[in-house]
């Protein structure tokens, strides 16, 4: 929310506007006074590191009464603010909306009431109203992330790669609640992120005679030599005749059920706290920015609006409109209409659903039909971050439809040398928290050893590849597909997955990988201003990866707040470097004596 709340303010001074903070949400509206207090540049400084909100936050059982509203627009009208940018929830936002309905009839009853004159009413007749979405359960229909939500993933998964060291070494079966009491986002997006064995959502509940599916697939699991048992459950879980599914009574059933030794954690309030990720950072740095530009376009006729995120960019979408089929999706729950429940949810949602559904329950083999179909998977390139999690969800997906999966270790180097090995379903559990490469991957290129390559395609019956890594990668297939008029191997499926932290892939905004570095670029940042915050008048000068690709300096900027990035896209001379040394001069004359730079 800091983030969100740096941006307005920042923004808003660069367009020439005046900027107010209103102390501790609604509340601070209607008590006015020192509670609405103007902001400057300054104001917002050092803020972005910072979880919670400084500008304080609080329900306010006043402003859901008229006489509330009337003092809250009685209180920006003192200081003639008619634009209002609000970081909250759906309840939150649906009082905005309100309030702006009212807002000509209660500048009526002010005249009326001799508390303001004619003029103002003239001159403030409306209110224009853009909202921001700060939920960690990411509940809000509408847009793909909302404010908070990757901070509080974040969280969870800390806490599951801890328990997941413990249980290994037990033998044991943790039942772990995580928060949505509506919503099953942080539930699912983690389950499918640590490989949970079973997840319990509000819109999804388990079918009948889930206990039995549930134990079979823990014992199946435990017989496969998998240590530990990993059971998610959303703290608003039910059955599909809306009874809570809790986390005790799922412990109970697994402990008289199966003996294992199990335990519950529930993660409360830790979800909401923390340093937000640097997705966080961003997501709410670029919102904030188009909040302000969304007020100042805005006309009588134009509704409330939202700033969502629909893929990777900002967009505005009509608030009412949201917060109906955010209302929706509760009512569909309530009447167990669950498939709309999920459709309503979005397409991401669901498609993470299925996508969990798919990687963590596997059909007997002579359930799944066979395609005599070889299709390999090979790691090329630096490591990154995730590319375990890649391979982990090819190879079992590729099983779910009948393929025979084979493994290609070290590169491109290693595929010449024929280090190629079938992979199976239990091959790759636990991969998805495992860093680098579990396979192996090399930075060589294909072109020598096409010779080696194409044999050794023909040996094995390679009918599709598939190859995960960063920019040598994307080169590589250029490399192979040109050599497809030579060597008859090659006319196969061939597709590549960027997995690089430079994110430098044409072709797609996200490779995997570069969150994670962008995340160590933030944490280091945020050491550093901290020893900074000591000494005063110091610079720092930042080197990131990334080669000929700015985005991790660029977007680690963003995130870390620091005063110049400079990138190999954007061509700087000493003129410029000049401005910056100005700059960071004058900067040392105010309350933030420090400067950082990256490049």
């Amino acid at each position: 929310m800091n983030a969100a709340v740096r941006a307005v303010v920042r923004m808003g001074i660069y367009v020439g506007a005046k900027v107010y903070f209103i102390y501790e949400g609604y509340q601070g509206m209607v008590d006015g006074g020192a509670n609405i207090a103007e902001a400057d540049w300054e104001s917002v400084s050092s803020i972005l590191q910072v979880g919670g909100t400084i500008i304080g936050s609080a329900r306010c059982q006043a402003f859901r009464t008229r006489e509330g509203r009337l003092k809250a627009a009685c209180n920006l009208l003192q200081r003639g603010i008619t634009n209002l940018c609000v970081i909250g929830g759906d309840g939150s936002l649906t009082g905005a909306n309100l309030f702006r309905k009212e807002w000509s009839g209660l500048l009526e009853e002010l005249a009326r009431n001799g508390q303001i004159d004619k003029e103002a009413v003239q001159k403030y007749a409306y209110l224009n109203v853009v909202g921001m979405v700060g939920s960690i359960d990411n509940d809000f229909c509408g847009t793909d992330m909302t404010i908070g939500t990757d901070s509080a993933l974040h969280r969870i998964i800390e806490v599951i790669d801890a328990i997941m060291t413990t249980a290994q070494s037990h033998q044991r079966t943790f039942v772990l609640e995580v928060m949505g009491r509506h919503c099953g986002y942080l539930a699912l997006v983690s389950a499918l992120a640590c490989g949970a064995d079973w997840v319990f959502l509000p819109e999804s509940p388990p079918e009948e005679g889930w206990e039995e599916q549930m134990c079979v697939k823990l014992s199946e699991n435990r017989a496969r030599k998998k240590r530990l048992n990993i059971i998610i459950v959303a703290e608003g879980a039910i059955d599909t005749q809306n009874k809570p599914i809790t986390s005790e009574k799922i412990k109970e059933l697994v402990v008289t059920q199966l003996g294992y030794d199990t335990r519950v954690t529930i993660l409360g309030h830790v979800q909401r706290g923390g340093t937000p990720s640097a997705f966080d950072r961003i997501l709410a740095s670029r919102m904030g920015v188009e909040a302000v530009i969304a007020l100042l376009e805005a006309t009588p006729d134009t509704p409330a609006c939202v700033v969502s995120l629909n893929g990777n960019h900002a967009v505005r979408l009509p608030l009412m409109e949201c917060v109906q089929m955010t209302q929706d999706v509760q009512k569909a729950m309530d009447e167990r209409r669950f498939q709309d429940a999920v459709r309503l949810r979005g397409r991401s949602f669901a498609g993470n659903l299925n996508t969990y559904k798919r990687l963590a329950i596997k059909l007997p083999d002579d359930q799944i039909p066979k395609t005599n179909c070889n299709v390999a998977v090979i790691n090329v390139g630096a490591p990154a971050a995730g590319m375990n999690a890649a391979v982990r969800s090819a190879v079992r997906v590729g099983i779910a439809d009948g393929h025979r999966m084979l493994a290609i270790y070290d590169g491109f180097d290693g595929f010449a040398k024929g280090q190629i090995k079938e992979i199976g379903w239990t091959d790759v559990g636990g991969w998805t928290g495992q860093g680098g490469s579990i396979l192996g991957t090399k930075r060589v290129l294909p072109g020598k050893y096409l010779e080696e390559i194409a044999t050794q395609m023909r040996a094995h019956s390679i009918n599709a590849l598939l190859i995960i890594g960063g920019f040598e990668a994307y080169l590589g297939l250029l490399e192979l597909s040109a050599a497809r008029e030579k060597h008859e191997e090659f006319c196969v499926p061939m597709v590549m997955v960027p997995a690089t932290v430079s994110n430098n892939v044409p072709g797609s905004d996200f490779s995997i990988g570069a969150d994670t570095a962008l995340n160590t670029i933030t944490d280091t940042c945020d050491r550093i201003k901290q020893s900074a915050s000591g000494t005063k008048r110091r610079v720092f000068i930042i080197e990131t990866m990334g080669g000929y690709c700015g985005y991790l300096a660029n977007m680690g900027g963003l995130a870390a707040g620091a005063d110049a990035a400079y990138i190999f896209e954007e061509p700087f001379d000493i003129r410029d470097l000049q401005s910056n040394v100005e700059h960071l001069t004058e900067k040392m004359k105010t309350t933030i004596q420090r400067g950082l730079v990256l490049r």
